[in-house]
């Protein structure tokens, strides 16, 4: 095969595992995150010269943990701008596993591309036995490349499965196959150069979301309901500022009595309040009188609390911050 025959697609590296490294080869643990540089991840994958050119850039160096809203805008910029030529075909970014489900969703709701932006990751650092970054790494590469990727918005790629970033999410703290569609299932898989889709992006994403990338992000923050809870952080939100609270409740995403009331005195003051769950699937019903009515709330649907913060972002800086339109915004995303 021709290698100029071959699709170009651009490799943008933010650090996390995929680019660790530990002084112990059997461990896989107690590594320094992001500190292996893109063309070393690429030189660590010679298969990759069969499926792609590559053009590779290094966004960022850093332990995804540490993922800050700056870096999401450049991230989102640097995708758009690529996309926009005539000859990248696809995007692939490789990150950290920790807010990877985030950054995805976040991308997912704002790029403008029918392109395929591709996430990918790793569980285990570059220098362990079994590291599994550079099989996550061609088999990215090889859906960015794929006809069939593009239009279904931004996708995980991660351990021989393909996921979409609305629904995928990290299941284990050790495991090879950590991430999960617990609701949906993975949209397809991809093994020895196969891709094969078995479903569809239903939910509008990319060119048709109303959503694009902002400079200046809404202050949006998690409280959790739990046994014996308290109104002090939920009063010390609203007193800070906040423009926006996302509850991780119990169940059907309850809220303690004592969090309650604050949550409505939140909403007095103006602050949007969603209801999300803590518990790892299932969706959150809105309850209207019985609940959100009475607070003012929204239900985030199937969407976890991390996610649920990011279409909230997302929103409020759209302007849309009454009850009515963020629960819209929440059932259509």
């Amino acid at each position: 095969m021709k290698t100029d025959s071959l699709p170009l697609i651009a490799v943008l590296a933010t650090g996390g595992t995929i680019a660790g490294r530990a002084g112990d080869a059997a461990s896989t643990a107690g590594y320094k995150a992001g500190v292996v540089g893109v063309n070393d991840l690429l030189d660590a994958v010679p298969a990759l010269g069969n499926v792609a050119r590559i053009h590779a850039e290094q966004i960022a160096s850093i332990d995804s943990k540490d993922m800050s809203h700056a870096l999401w805008t450049t991230l989102a910029k640097r995708i758009d701008e690529l996309a926009a030529q005539g000859d990248i075909s696809g995007i692939v970014v490789t990150h950290g596993t920790d807010t990877l489900e985030e950054t995805a969703y976040m991308l997912h709701l704002t790029v403008k591309t029918a392109k395929p932006v591709v996430l990918t990751a790793a569980m285990r650092p570059s220098s362990a036995l079994s590291a599994d970054g550079p099989l996550n790494l061609l088999n990215a590469v090889t859906v960015a490349a794929c006809e069939r990727a593009k239009g279904q918005g931004v996708l995980v790629a991660f351990n021989n499965q393909i996921h979409t970033a609305r629904d995928v999410t990290k299941t284990s703290t050790y495991a090879v196959d950590a991430f999960r569609s617990p609701e949906t299932g993975a949209l397809g898989f991809v093994q020895d150069g196969r891709v094969e889709f078995q479903r569809a992006v239903t939910k509008p994403h990319t060119l048709a979301s109303e959503f694009a990338i902002v400079d200046e992000w809404p202050m949006v923050e998690i409280v959790a309901s739990y046994a014996g809870a308290s109104r002090v952080a939920v009063d010390a939100l609203v007193a800070a500022g906040v423009k926006g609270i996302v509850v991780a409740g119990t169940g059907n995403g309850s809220v303690h009595a004592s969090i309650t009331q604050a949550l409505v005195d939140a909403v007095k003051a103006g602050v949007a309040v969603v209801r999300a769950s803590r518990v790892g699937s299932g969706h959150v019903m809105r309850n209207g009188a019985a609940s959100d009515d009475a607070l003012g709330s929204v239900s985030a649907g199937t969407l976890n609390p991390y996610k649920a913060r990011v279409l909230l972002m997302l929103a409020l800086a759209a302007g849309v911050n009454d009850a009515r339109g963020v629960q819209r915004v929440f059932d259509m995303y």
